[in-house]
Formats: C-alpha cells, structure tokens, sequence
C-alpha cells in the first residue's frame, strides 16, 4: 500500500491500520485541525486562500506536533491537489528535479496541480532552494515548506519573499483533549473498537504534558490502551497512573487558578522572604513542573526584590528584571535558568521592607488624613510669581538649593506638621543609609 504523503495522486482516505494512531489520526478536512484558529477560522486569511483555492507558495513555522505536516496534507485535499513530498534532511537537487518533471507531467497530461511539500525545509543548502525558484514562478508546483525554524532567518530571502509565511502556535490543551476523546470514539482510524474507560484526568494529564504536541499526545495513549491489560468486563481502565506512565512525567496537583496555584507562589515568595535559597527552589521547580506561566514567576520576583529585600540590597531589583528580560530573550526551557539565578540572589539577600512600610503609611495618611497644602517655597517658579505679583508670597519662605550648600545638604522642611515615614533598618546595605539620614535629621533638628 502506498504511504500516505507519497502517493502519487490523491492522499488515501483510509490509512493503514498499521499506522501509528498519530498517523490514523491525521486531520482528513480543516474542521477536523486541532488549534491554530489564528489563521484558520472563519474568516482569516489562510483559512480563505485555502477555501478559494488562492495560494501560490506557503511556508509554515512552528513547534513539532503543532500540525505543519497535518495541514499542508488537508490542504491538497481540500483543493483536490496531488501531493508530493521531501524531506530536508534526506533529499537531494536530483529528487526534487525528479519531483518537478512529475508536477509538470501531470499537469501538461491531465491539468492536475501538484502540491510539493518539504519538511525541515530550512535543511537545504541555497542550492537546493534555488532550483525550486523557477518553478514556484511558472506554476510548475504548489510550494509549501515546514520548519521548526523561524523562515527569515534560517530560509533564502528569495523563496521567503514569494511565499506567505504563516506561523503555527502549540494547541492549546482543551484541543489536544478534543483529539483524544476522538481518537477514542472512532473504530477505524482510532481505538473505537477498543472498550476503553478513560478518566478525564488522565486525558488533561496527557494534553497538558504534550506541550502543545498532539502527536506526541496521540502516541502516549495509543501506547497507554495498548499495554493496559482489560478487566474481566474486558474494558480497558486509563487512570491517572497509567497516564503519567505513558507519558513519563509524574502529575503534579497544581490548578492554574486554584489554591495550589496560590499555595505554591505563597510559598515560594515567603521561602525567599525566610532566606531559604532550598525550599525557594523547590517551590520554583514545582510551578515550572506543573506549566506554570514563567512570567508569572518573574513577575513575583520583581515584587520580591522591592517588597522584602528593597534598599538592604538594590541589586535584587536590578537582577529580577535583568531575569525577566532573559527569560522574555531566551524563552523556555532556558529561561528557568535566570529564574534560578535571581532566586537564590533574592534569597540569600539582606532583607528590608522599610521603604514599602514607610508607602503604606503615608497612603494611610494620604487615604484617611487632612491633605496637606504644598509649601509655599517648594511650589513651581510660575506659582511664586503670580503669588509675588498678587502681592500674598511670604518672602521669608524661599527655596533653598542644596547643591549650594557643602555636602550637597541644607536644613529645610519638605513636609509640613514634621511627620516621619521612613524608618531605615540596619540590614545590608540599608545601615549606610541609616547613618546618612540620621545625622540629616539631625542637623534638622538643630
């Protein structure tokens, strides 16, 4: 029997059931594409060049498993095209010269359209590439690339530029459940003809560790109904261990919008609040297990590094967010990398919340206190000339500059009624501001 991308003329409607499930399971029709609505619902760009048969040459980027494959397939269905395909590890200039004298037998004898597919595209040499140019021109073949890689960097600029570059996004969990249930229901491209219970948790467990990969997914329960021996009622259990066997990652009871979400971050940011560098990392590895959103995580330390570390060590802001904006640069999974980084720092820092405390007080002054009239000398230039022209300035109050002064400081109230917020503790490097202030407030007082 052919295989299902090298068949010569239409792709075959009913795969081999010697095919792994992920292979059955191929999308047949766009409503059946799981995910990627960006660019196929109703009503997108690709989803009408595709309905209307209007495309010339495609590329597509994205993760494995995300359906780049799938859809160029669904696409020569659709538009009753032939489909050829390579590979760019595996092919050479002669097999895609020998593809194109194909596409153009076919099209001269019958008028049919080829769709050429490679995959990995971003494998091929600018030789390799080139030869496909003249022929994208003439219409020779339908092009369609796939790649893991982004185009504009790893693709010739010429093939980049004559063709429409759309990119392909993990699919999101509750799809890749859809496939799965599916793939359960449907005798014969699926495991329909299998009596299989399966808790809905060991089917989330199976979509949220595929990553977004439903191929990945579909081989990890085909492999879990396969090797689960049915009971004596001859129905095949899947639970949650089966699953996690599967797939080889162990659940972890985390609920993105729970309280083992809220749990596990209180945790972690009270560990580092308790100069514990252990237990912080630990916390942190259970939320990046459990798919917790790193910025979520990054975010949490800025907050920590200003809220419990705060003037003890400035630094701990400026690593926090120089951890933000690598993770933002590098992506995951490296990105837990400075997310590790910034945590031990934070962690193992002086530890000082005065100059949040000292806020939360003038807020309370501020929220349930008698506002308090800006003095006169502190005003802007413009107001104390129209209060001079008017004849009410009080030229005893005048603004003294303090870089006029030695020491760069000058005795002065800044806030009527003398009120003080900020009380500087002796931790790290607060103790020298501590010093500072106190021998300022001093000199006030005098």
């Amino acid at each position: 029997m052919s295989d299902l991308f090298t068949t010569p003329a239409a792709l075959p409607d009913k795969p081999s059931p010697r095919e792994p499930l992920a292979a059955r399971m191929r999308p047949l029709s766009l409503e059946e594409v799981a995910g990627q609505r960006h660019i196929l619902a109703p009503g997108k760009l690709l989803r009408r060049a595709i309905e209307s048969d209007r495309f010339t040459s495609l590329i597509f980027y994205g993760p494995p498993g995300t359906g780049k494959t799938t859809l160029a397939s669904v696409i020569a269905r659709s538009t009753g095209s032939r489909f050829e395909s390579l590979n760019g590890v595996e092919s050479n200039v002669a097999e895609i010269r020998a593809k194109i004298d194909q596409a153009r037998t076919w099209r001269d004898l019958r008028g049919e359209t080829t769709i050429l597919f490679i995959d990995e595209i971003h494998r091929f040499n600018k030789a390799q590439q080139d030869v496909l140019l003249p022929h994208i021109e003439r219409g020779v073949v339908r092009f369609i690339g796939a790649t893991t890689h982004n185009p504009y960097f790893h693709v010739n600029s010429p093939l980049v530029s004559r063709s429409q570059i759309f990119q392909l996004e993990p699919v999101p969990v509750d799809d890749v459940i859809g496939v799965l249930e599916r793939a359960l229901r449907e005798p014969e491209r699926g495991l329909g003809e299998e009596t299989v219970d399966a808790d809905p948790a060991a089917l989330r467990h199976l979509a949220e560790k595929s990553d977004g990969d439903v191929r990945k997914a579909l081989t990890a329960l085909e492999l879990a109904v396969l090797t689960t021996p049915p009971d004596d009622g001859g129905t095949i259990r899947l639970g949650l261990e089966v699953a996690e066997e599967s797939i080889q990652k162990k659940a972890v009871v985390y609920d993105a919008d729970g309280d083992a979400h809220y749990d596990t971050a209180s945790a972690f940011i009270k560990s580092i609040r308790g100069s514990d560098p252990d237990a912080a990392l630990y916390w942190l590895a259970k939320m990046l297990h459990a798919g917790e959103d790193p910025r979520f995580i990054s975010r949490r330390l800025v907050i920590a590094a200003s809220e419990d570390i705060g003037l003890a060590d400035s630094a701990a802001l400026r690593i926090a967010l120089d951890a933000h904006h690598a993770l933002e640069f590098v992506g995951m999974p490296e990105g837990r990398i400075p997310l590790a980084h910034a945590t031990v720092y934070l962690a193992t820092a002086p530890k000082s919340n005065s100059a949040y405390a000292a806020l939360g007080a003038a807020m309370k002054d501020v929220e349930n206190g008698r506002t308090l009239a800006v003095p006169e000398h502190l005003r802007t230039k413009t107001r104390k000339k129209l209060a001079s022209a008017s004849g009410t300035e009080d030229e005893k109050l005048q603004y003294l500059y303090s870089h006029d002064y030695e020491g760069g400081y000058v005795p002065q109230a800044y806030l009527p009624e003398g009120r003080t917020y900020y009380s500087p503790t002796e931790h790290g490097l607060e103790k020298r501001i501590k010093e500072r202030l106190d021998f300022w407030r001093s000199q006030h007082q005098e």
